[in-house]
């Protein structure tokens, strides 16, 4: 297991090399610069503003600067934002981006993995294409659709939930968690789409354990349904319900830029968003290394569970 990990850590710093190159080269291959906007820039300003922030040195120079800066954890600052640190600005925005993202996942998890078995326990008949149909609804229906329909019926005619913000000081948890009528909407619209998918994998992958030998002698041993189920089914049926976990735990933990802008929630998202527009170099590659580190972090943690989850799995 030590081997594989460290083999897997290696590839990680390699996978983070080859994107880096491959973000620093679309973004500097796209026409225009950070200083392109309605008003026109003196050309002796756009020279001192490209000297201040080595944007006039040769391309090769500045990727290898910004790859030793980001070796000791500087990601260089934001051109638009005041010269603000760019892992300031990231960690800033990620705080709340990460809570409503862990929020989601969990909401998430515990339905769709309870639609799923659900629906398999009750295979071909009602309780079943009920499950079957709002999962395929769940994935079927837009996060802005189902953002704007939620906050229409349940904040704006009904008035239960706030319509936008997520104000941390005087919330559930202070510094962390905002008010329940904030969070409510957002982490919903949120969790839909995944969770819709892990009910589909779980019970694709649960109705596939049901049939194996092994799950018909541990009843016939006198095992109760609940034992049978939990000790052997869903454990066996793990593998691909973490497969699918890995990859939506990171992208929910790195932000959904639209329930960002649909709830104005103050996540990394809609920086991300406006660095693009605004051709903020610095904010583009600190922020593309960090949803890469955080996913290709998440895909391992993966691979390790599957020793743990599955005793035949072994790596070497």
């Amino acid at each position: 297991m030590a081997a594989y990990t460290a083999r897997r850590l290696l590839w990680l710093c390699l996978t983070l090399l080859f994107i880096s190159l491959v973000t620093f080269v679309l973004m500097h291959s796209v026409k225009g610069g950070p200083w392109d906007d309605e008003r026109s820039v003196p050309p002796q300003q756009v020279e001192n503003l490209n000297r201040k922030y080595g944007l006039d040195q040769p391309l090769w120079r500045q990727y290898t600067l910004f790859l030793g800066n980001a070796l000791q954890g500087d990601l260089g600052l934001s051109f638009q934002r005041q010269d603000r640190a760019v892992s300031e600005i990231i960690l800033s925005g990620f705080k709340v981006t990460a809570v409503l993202g862990l929020m989601a996942f969990a909401l998430a998890t515990v339905l769709g993995v309870t639609l799923g078995v659900f629906s398999a326990l009750h295979r071909n008949r009602l309780p079943d294409y009920g499950g079957v149909f709002v999962a395929t609804l769940g994935a079927a229906v837009p996060a802005f659709v189902l953002g704007i329909f939620l906050k229409s019926v349940f904040a704006v005619e009904l008035g239960w939930f706030s319509t936008f913000g997520w104000d941390t000081h005087a919330g559930v948890v202070s510094g962390w968690l905002p008010r329940w009528d904030q969070m409510a909407l957002p982490v919903v619209t949120l969790a839909a789409l995944p969770a819709a998918y892990l009910a589909r994998i779980t019970r694709a992958s649960l109705l596939d354990v049901l049939r194996q030998d092994y799950m018909r002698t541990a009843r016939a041993k006198g095992l109760g349904n609940g034992a049978v189920l939990f000790n052997h089914g869903l454990r066996n049926a793990a593998i691909p319900i973490l497969t699918l976990a890995g990859p939506i735990l990171a992208a929910l933990v790195t932000g959904s830029f639209i329930v960002e802008q649909v709830f104005s929630v103050p996540g990394i998202g809609g920086a991300f968003v406006k660095s693009v527009t605004d051709r903020d170099y610095g904010m583009i590659m600190g922020t593309t290394l960090f949803y890469a580190l955080v996913v290709v972090i998440a895909n391992l943690a993966v691979d390790i569970s599957y020793a743990y989850v599955d005793p035949r799995v072994r790596y070497r």
